[in-house]
Order: structure tokens, then sequence, then C-alpha cells
């Protein structure tokens, strides 16, 4: 029981900390102001931050294979959860699943996963790829196995928390089976603090799994208060695919008000401003394309169609 406790705590803690104290939307409460509350999140103290632009300024490392993921491609025993925090919508796993290998100084235990998006007219991944985003991310999120489930200790560890962002793009004849069983689910946790059961499901029917081995590496922090320098970010460059009712399930579907609440309001946008990479490294892993000012223009050229293409959602 003490360990699910301070499982489900060191979940909420990433992802739902400061309720009240911060927001995307509202100019006091909004990224750009989370240094007022929160003295890590200010861009002047530290060269830390996340997300950042993957752009050429990336070197090739060839020791980044694909990572190990355990236990990832069963269905675990357990109970799942999907929950509205009021600035994401969460998928909290039981124990079970651990990530190791390609680069990774440790092993980690995976805790949760959630999502950013953007709005009708906007996208809403919180890294970009040469200015230019996708249409949503997806976070999975692991504590260092070692800590566990000691949350202070993770967090003070520079490498304490490894996180895998996925890039999510939208085609209509991609229907996704897998991220169905999540947005068939929105509805139900449409309003902060609804929670709703998840039967465990493989999580690797959410990864891009054909292309596993092409991500880039950086040490971040995390995008939301405390925005603790605690990061081992890998961002995998092939995205998954959605179909575009499925995208409008989130992007109009989820608030930040409870129920009940007048005016009812909209969560979207619910990503963090892009920070310099100052004097970081980032890394492309041995199957990445390291990107170059030729293939980013094409890249470039492909995610601003999808923007166009997302701005006809209903």
């Amino acid at each position: 029981m003490k360990i699910v406790q301070t499982l489900f705590f060191f979940t909420a803690f990433i992802t739902n900390s400061y309720t009240g104290d911060f927001c995307y939307d509202e100019e006091h409460c909004n990224p750009y102001s989370w240094g007022d509350t929160f003295p890590s999140c200010h861009p002047i103290i530290g060269e830390h931050h996340s997300p950042i632009n993957l752009d050429h300024q990336m070197s090739r490392n060839l020791s980044l294979e694909a990572l190990k993921l355990e236990g990832f491609g069963t269905a675990q025993t357990g109970e799942w959860t999907l929950k509205n925090n009021g600035h994401s919508v969460v998928l909290q796993v039981g124990l079970g699943m651990e990530v190791r290998g390609g680069g990774l100084p440790a092993d980690y235990t995976t805790l949760q996963l959630h999502f950013h998006w953007g709005s009708n007219s906007t996208n809403g991944a919180e890294h970009t790829v040469n200015g230019r985003r996708y249409p949503m991310e997806m976070h999975i999120v692991n504590m260092k196995t070692v800590h566990y489930p000691n949350l202070t200790a993770a967090m003070e560890d520079p490498t304490g928390i490894a996180v895998l962002g996925v890039f999510i793009d939208v085609a209509e004849a991609r229907l996704s089976d897998s991220f169905s069983l999540l947005s068939n689910l929105v509805p139900a946790v449409a309003y902060k603090g609804k929670t709703v059961r998840v039967k465990p499901f493989p999580l690797s029917s959410l990864l891009p799994m054909n292309n596993m081995s092409q991500y880039y590496r950086y040490h971040g922090s995390l995008t939301t208060p405390p925005c603790s320098k605690a990061v081992v970010w890998t961002v995998y460059e092939v995205p998954i695919y959605i179909s575009y009712k499925q995208l409008s399930q989130f992007v109009s579907g989820v608030y930040h008000s409870e129920e009940g609440a007048h005016p009812s309001a909209l969560l979207y946008n619910n990503f963090r401003h892009i920070h310099d990479t100052f004097s970081r490294k980032v890394y492309a892993s041995t199957d990445a394309t390291l990107l170059s000012s030729a293939n980013l223009t094409v890249h470039s050229l492909l995610l601003c169609l999808a923007s166009v293409l997302c701005a006809g959602l209903p």
C-alpha cells in the first residue's frame, strides 16, 4: 500500500502540483510568469529549461542505441487510471515497467504518461523541429529506480527522471485503435478532477515501434512547475499517427475547470514555450536523422502543411 501511495503522490507531483498556482492561458499564471512563484522556472536561473527546439545544432552519438523497454509489450496487472488534473490528461500506470539502456545512466521505473496539445488553430507539441510544432506530444515519465520511492532524492538528482517524448501527428486514414483506448475515455474525464479506470494494455502500442532507435537526447527539466533540472530527455524522431477526430477529442473536449463551473473553460495550448539550449549538447541517436538546414526545410514544409490541415478541425 505504501508503494502504491508513493507512486500516486509522485505522479501527482509532476503533473498536478500547485494546481491553483500555474496555468497556461492567464497572464498572472501562464508559463512566462511561472518564475514569479517558482524560482527554478525562471529562465534567467540556470540553463537547463525544457522544452527546446531541435535543429541542426546537434551531433551524432553512436552509443545511443534503442532503449530497452521492459514490460511495455504486455498488459500489466494492477489498476490504471486516466485523470484530468486541470493541466493535462494523465494515464497513471501501475508498477511493472522499466526503461534502461540507450545511454541512460541507470534503470528507470515507469510512472505515468500525459499529453500536450494545441487548439483548433494551433499545434501543441512542446518540443519543436526547426520552429515547427506537431499537433500533440506525449510524455512517458520514468523515475530512477534506485531512488524509488524517494521523491526528494529523484528531484535533486540531475538524472533522476527520464522522459520519453513522442510526437503525435494527424492523418485521417491513420485512425489508431490503440490511441482510441484512451481518447474514447476522454469524455469521462472532460472536467478537472474526473478520473476513470483503464484496463491495462501494452504501452508499446502507443509508440513508434518500427523506429525506436531514432531519437534525440539532451539534459533538461520538467516542463511544468517546479521545472526541476532533473530530466534526461529522449525525444523520438518519428511520430505516431492519430485521426483528426481523435485529436479533436482532446482539443475540444477537455476542460481545466470543474464540472458545473460557470463559465466552463476549455483546456488548450497546454505547452510551455521554447527555451534556449545555451551550452547544452543535443545528440542524435545512431539511426536518427542528423538534422541539417536542407532536410529541415523539407520537414518544416511538411509540418506547416499539417498545421494548416489541423486548422480545419471542427
